[in-house]
C-alpha cells in the first residue's frame, strides 16, 4: 500500500471529523459509525479506526463499549497545562483584566530568595493585584519577579497578561511551573477587595514560573473565590 495515500486518507478522516465536532456538533453527541464514515469517505475502517483513535487520545472525543463514538466535553477547565488567569478567563469566554494594587520594587525576603533561587536582599518587582472576569472580582494576585530579568517592567500597562507582556517585551517565556493548592479563608481586608463576606472559603495557590533553562522568573500567590473558581484535573485509567 502507498504510504503516501493512506496518510492523506487519514488526514482526511481526521479533518473531516474535526469540522464535525466543531461546526456541528455539541458535547456528547454521536458521531457516524466506522462503516458510514469509511463508506461516506470512501476509506477503509481500519484508517477511520486510525482517526478516531488520535482525536480520542487528545480527549476531543470518548468512545463507550457498545454505544459508539461521541464529542467530548470543551476542556477550558484548569487542569495540569500551564496557562495564565488571562488564558483561562478567554477560554471560558469571560473577560479577563486586573486592576493595580501596588507596583514597586522590593528587597527579596528570605522565603523569596528561596522559592526562586536569588540572594537575600535581590531586587525583586512586586505586583499585587485584583484579577477580575466580565469586571468581576476573581482572585488577589501578589506576584514577586527576579527585576534584573525585566528591568523597566513596572513602566508597562500591568492591568493585562503579565505572561503576554513577558514574552512580547523580554522574549521570556515562562515554560513550567511548580504549583501549590491549599485551602484558607479571606480576612476582611481581602474579602472587602473581593466582594464577600470576611472569612469566605478560598483557594491559595503558590506558584513559582522557570523559563525553558530553568531560571526562575516569578513566585506568585493568588486566592481564588471557590465561588467563582475551580481547580479540576482528568483522570485516565491506562
Amino acid at each position: 500500500m502507498d504510504n503516501g495515500l493512506t496518510v492523506t486518507k487519514h488526514a482526511t478522516v481526521r479533518e473531516f471529523l474535526l469540522q464535525q465536532i466543531e461546526q456541528r456538533s455539541k458535547a456528547h453527541d454521536r458521531l457516524p459509525t466506522e462503516r458510514d464514515l469509511g463508506e461516506q469517505l470512501g476509506v477503509s475502517r481500519l484508517t477511520v479506526r486510525h482517526a478516531l483513535r488520535e482525536l480520542e487520545s487528545q480527549g476531543l472525543i470518548y468512545r463507550i463499549q457498545g454505544s459508539g463514538t461521541f464529542v467530548a466535553e470543551p476542556q477550558i477547565r484548569k487542569g495540569t497545562e500551564l496557562t495564565s488567569f488571562s488564558e483561562d478567563m478567554r477560554a471560558r469566554n469571560l473577560r479577563p483584566a486586573a486592576r493595580l494594587l501596588q507596583a514597586s520594587t522590593v528587597a527579596a525576603t528570605a522565603e523569596q530568595s528561596w522559592r526562586l533561587g536569588v540572594s537575600p536582599g535581590t531586587d525583586l518587582h512586586y505586583l499585587s493585584r485584583i484579577r477580575l472576569a466580565d469586571d468581576q472580582p476573581m482572585c488577589l494576585e501578589d506576584v514577586w519577579l527576579v527585576a534584573s530579568l525585566a528591568p523597566d517592567l513596572l513602566e508597562h500597562d500591568l492591568q493585562g497578561s503579565l505572561y503576554e507582556t513577558l514574552e512580547r517585551d523580554y522574549k521570556i517565556i515562562i515554560d513550567r511551573a511548580d504549583q501549590e493548592v491549599r485551602a484558607t479563608v479571606l480576612d476582611p481586608e481581602q474579602a472587602a477587595l473581593l466582594a464577600v463576606p470576611p472569612y469566605t472559603p478560598a483557594l491559595e495557590v503558590e506558584r513559582i514560573g522557570y523559563t525553558r533553562r530553568g531560571a526562575a522568573v516569578e513566585f506568585a500567590r493568588s486566592r481564588y473565590r471557590s465561588d467563582r473558581y475551580s481547580i479540576a484535573s482528568s483522570l485516565r485509567r491506562r
